[in-house]
């Protein structure tokens, strides 16, 4: 004799939310997982993004060195005269770079200015992702290492023309 509809539905649904099937009327909630989920890396990595781009607008070198990887491998292109040149940045310099770039707030209010961190794809142990910001477009991977993600490598462009 086949079960009820109603049996079949509450012990599907119950498997399909990780509770017991039991015919109790208290659930058991499932426990945590001990690693860290996909949502809390999703976040993490976006918070690496964030730390990059807001490192350079509110001149805080701190932040480079926690979102960036010290064997950093940078390289963008920006447009002079009509014509596009490429240019390659290390660690060192992209540090650097975040004690100037914005003093005194001479070229963006951080408050206001473009800052914007999109999340591609997030692994266990690599990520990839793409920043918005008032120089340009950056794409970002990241890798995890000691449980903390980190820039890796960046390929950017400056603006292209009507944006």
């Amino acid at each position: 004799m086949p079960l009820p509809r109603s049996v079949v539905l509450i012990f599907t649904l119950a498997l399909w939310a990780g509770l017991p099937a039991t015919s109790g009327t208290q659930p058991v909630a499932p426990t945590a997982p001990s690693a860290p989920s996909a949502l809390t890396d999703r976040a993490a990595v976006r918070q690496a993004a964030l730390d990059y781009v807001e490192a350079l607008y509110e001149v805080d070198s701190t932040r480079i060195m926690r979102s960036v990887h010290p064997e950093l491998r940078k390289y963008g292109y920006y447009k002079r005269d009509g014509t596009y040149r490429g240019t390659a940045m290390t660690y060192e310099q992209l540090r650097g770079l975040a004690t100037r770039w914005n003093e005194d707030q001479k070229r963006v209010d951080p408050d206001s200015a473009v800052k914007e961190a999109v999340v591609f794809e997030v692994l266990d142990k690599t990520a990839s992702a793409k920043v918005m910001a008032d120089w340009g477009i950056d794409y970002l991977h990241l890798v995890k290492e000691d449980g903390t993600w980190k820039i890796r490598q960046v390929l950017w462009q400056s603006p292209p023309p009507g944006n």
